[in-house]
């Protein structure tokens, strides 16, 4: 008999450092840990595959798994809907493995209610200095886009409060590792 695994909500505001926090401890064997796989009304891109990159289904399927309770928790966003399929990540979780949800605080909000007992982990900047510098440094976005980013950080940053763990990214391998800690605890 397996023990079920944990759920793992990760987030922050966009330039945050979460891919490369993530990339530092994902392959961690000891912690068990799973990509959970989204489900989306997008058309497939060239080299992504079914199952793999998203679950591809159409609006109506969507639209009926929202009805239906089948979502964890979904958003819209440029005119498809993406979200979590329950029972894909019930049965990742049964089979003993650690699900990490790398989502918007929107969807993590929606995982809190209806999974509290989740683990959920928001990383923040040193300072809001910090972010603008980082997302400046990317040097991939306008000004205004720039701007609009910093914005909804600052909003994003205004729920950390409702995670159980915050952790600074001042550096990227003493987040991970403070990260890896929490994920070892929780599982006991």
């Amino acid at each position: 008999m397996t023990n079920k695994g944990i759920l793992i909500v990760f987030s922050g505001p966009s330039g945050v450092g979460k891919g490369t926090v993530m990339k530092k401890f994902i392959d961690d064997k000891s912690l068990k840990l799973t990509f959970s796989i989204s489900m989306t009304t997008r058309n497939i891109r060239e080299g992504e595959q079914e199952g793999v990159n998203y679950f591809y289904v159409t609006k109506e399927e969507f639209e009926n798994a929202i009805k239906e309770g089948k979502l964890l928790e979904y958003a819209s966003f440029v005119g498809n809907y993406y979200g979590t399929p329950v029972d894909y990540v019930n049965k990742l979780l049964n089979e003993g493995r650690n699900v990490i949800l790398e989502i918007e605080t929107q969807g993590a909000l929606q995982v809190m209610e209806k999974v509290p007992e989740a683990l959920t982990i928001f990383l923040v900047p040193p300072s809001m200095k910090e972010l603008e510098r980082r997302i400046r440094g990317r040097k991939t976005e306008s000004d205004e886009v720039i701007k609009a980013r910093l914005n909804k950080a600052k909003e994003e940053m205004n729920l950390a409060g409702k995670y159980k763990y915050v952790v600074c990214n001042d550096d990227p391998d003493k987040a991970a590792k403070t990260i890896s800690n929490i994920i070892k605890r929780s599982m006991g």
